[in-house]
């Protein structure tokens, strides 16, 4: 096994004259970049081990509470960095160094060194020891998920370690214009001090199809390439690379005639941008006279433009997350209705559904640290509406300010990770609640209240889509998170990432199962996870029965061209024909084949 890893690692040599070496991996974002490669190397720093005399433990504290406190100012200043990055990269970066934030404070790592500490062991070694304790203990546990998180406390570790040794890291404010950024494993670190005007693109050897990175490299519409074994090693900074993010392929030193190809297929998407522009005003209508809602999803307010300009009808999910990142303290009541309100105002009319707050144990704020507990499983630990049922002020704050906006203009209220029907009544109470403390105090309060949906994203929350449907007005399905939960896999484990399949049959069952619950009842019902934005899943989507799709922004408009092309009749017969299916394989091939037909 291991010498079929090491010869699946050689790179395949194309034209050994021209020195051109191709690496192939899997490609995460599309589109092909050229440019001089600049390799982000890695290696630990080394650790000086060594006993303190007792009169010594008390300044050896003070240090490493130094190296705590830098840290994280750092990690709050990178928060800062990135929250100008566009599309989701912002929050996906927030989201991960939230949880290195959490990390630092009053964990079981910080203990762990202060005890090590004081058992006469200096701070590097004692950091390096407990950090290998918990990684290991997190390693060895029979789940991709919390296998994976080891590498964020490495990352914590590494961070105080430089800290304590004053080790710096390395910046990218002086790289060459079109640099393509190569890692072993590029982390969210390393992407907040990237300024995306100089990158062209990202390679690196760890990291899937659904990881932090490659989320982000999509955000930024920057090609990437991922899973690339023996990239490192082969490739020095200066070197001439190119990525072709579309066909997973990493160019070493590119031939001519490779660069004359790959110039060819730049200038071809490049018509073909232009084509898909103007669709913009163009309604998405099939071939046979249904209309489709297209709207845009939402991470940052400063997206909406771009969602107008891509021609959205409204923005299908509002993420409110951005109101708690990068700060210390709590957005209160006030300062959430004017964002909501010049949201509003921005959209002339469209509609907007904002989600309550999502977030917990992996996806932290560092301004609700406060808020929040450690858990052994932070995919099934507080987040979401749990979070915000135990922390009942969050969620006054929120609807009260939502409640308000909603006089302005068409509001919808979304509540993300249910999974009960008491989950959804007790936040009508607290609605309930709410709306006579804003009648008290004489607020405008808009006739009907806004309506209140729910996210389908737990397998419970599917199979109990019949009774959800009888107390709330609208779905949105969220194809990410119910994949995940549904085949027990960490999208962004690169270990696992290959499993990760929105084609699966329960998971397509699951989505068929509340699709049908919400045309019973007669309520809307849209998809707004990553599939939602692939013109390869469009025929079954609206095959299954749905009529709304929300999306990012840069993916409207395939999705539009594929839904002008589609007859519905039959679109509908193969999701028919493919909800017969019980093998993935098959089911890809089927769908495959009447994108390749129709």
């Amino acid at each position: 096994m291991k010498a079929e890893r090491e010869r699946a690692a050689r790179p395949r040599k194309r034209a050994p004259a021209k020195g051109e070496l191709v690496f192939e991996g899997l490609g995460v974002s599309p589109g092909i970049a050229v440019g001089p490669a600049h390799v982000v190397e890695g290696g630990s720093v080394h650790v000086p081990e060594y006993r303190i005399e007792p009169d010594q433990i008390e300044a050896e504290r003070a240090r490493f509470s130094a190296a705590v406190a830098k840290a994280q100012k750092q990690l709050v200043k990178l928060k800062g960095k990135s929250a100008n990055l566009p599309g989701t990269a912002a929050e996906e970066i927030g989201f991960l160094l939230d949880a290195h934030l959490q990390m630092l404070t009053g964990s079981r790592v910080v203990r762990g060194v202060e005890k090590l500490i004081e058992e006469g062991l200096n701070a590097e070694a004692a950091v390096q020891a407990e950090i290998s304790k918990v990684a290991q203990d997190f390693a060895a546990l029979d789940d991709a998920y919390m296998a994976a998180r080891a590498q964020d406390i490495r990352e914590v570790g590494d961070r105080l370690i430089r800290n304590l040794t004053q080790t710096p890291y390395e910046a990218f404010s002086h790289l060459s214009p079109g640099s393509i950024i190569v890692g072993e494993e590029l982390t969210p670190a390393d992407t907040a001090l990237m300024n995306p005007e100089l990158v062209g693109g990202l390679a690196a050897v760890l990291g899937g199809a659904e990881s932090h990175t490659a989320i982000m490299a999509r955000s930024l519409g920057l090609p990437a390439v991922l899973g690339v074994a023996g990239l490192i090693g082969n490739v020095r900074s200066g070197d001439v690379i190119a990525i072709d993010g579309d066909g997973g392929r990493i160019y070493l030193n590119p031939s001519a005639k490779t660069l004359a190809q790959l110039k060819t297929r730049q200038a071809e998407d490049e018509r073909e941008e232009k084509q898909l522009s103007r669709l913009k005003k163009l309604p998405a209508i099939t071939r046979d006279g249904i209309a489709i809602g297209l709207q845009a999803n939402l991470e940052l307010p400063r997206e909406l433009d771009m969602a107008m300009d891509a021609g959205a009808e409204g923005v299908g999910l509002l993420r409110t997350e951005f109101l708690y990142m990068n700060r210390d303290d709590l957005p209160d009541e006030d300062e959430q209705y004017k964002i909501y309100v010049e949201l509003i105002e921005g959209l002339s009319g469209r509609p907007i559904t904002a989600r309550t707050l999502d977030v917990g144990a992996d996806k932290l704020a560092y301004s609700l640290a406060a808020h929040l507990g450690g858990g052994i499983n932070p995919a099934l630990g507080l987040r979401a509406i749990r979070l915000s049922l135990r922390e009942r002020s969050l969620l006054e704050a929120q609807l009260a300010a939502m409640i308000r906006a909603g006089a302005h203009g068409p509001l919808r209220i979304l509540l993300p990770m249910i999974s009960t029907l008491i989950e959804i009544r007790q936040v009508r109470e607290v609605l309930d609640r709410v709306v006579r403390r804003l009648h008290r105090r004489r607020v405008k309060v808009p006739d009907p209240l806004p309506p209140i949906g729910v996210m389908i994203e737990v397998p419970g929350a599917a199979l109990s889509a019949d009774a959800f449907a009888q107390i709330v007005d609208f779905f949105a399905i969220g194809t990410n998170d119910l994949t995940m939960y549904t085949l027990a896999i960490d999208r962004g484990e690169e270990q696992v990432a290959h499993l990760y399949n929105p084609l699966h049959p329960a998971v397509l069952r699951l989505i068929q199962f509340a699709t049908e619950a919400a045309l019973r009842a007669r309520i809307p019902v849209s998809v707004c996870g990553e599939i939602a934005g692939d013109p390869r899943y469009t025929p079954l989507l609206l095959g299954l029965g749905i009529r709304e799709l929300s999306m990012a922004a840069t993916a409207l408009p395939r999705v539009k061209q594929r839904i002008r092309d589609l007859d519905l009749v039959a679109a509908t017969r193969c999701a028919s024909t493919i909800m017969d299916q019980s093998d993935p394989g098959r089911i890809a091939a089927l769908l495959d084949d009447f994108n390749t037909l129709a």
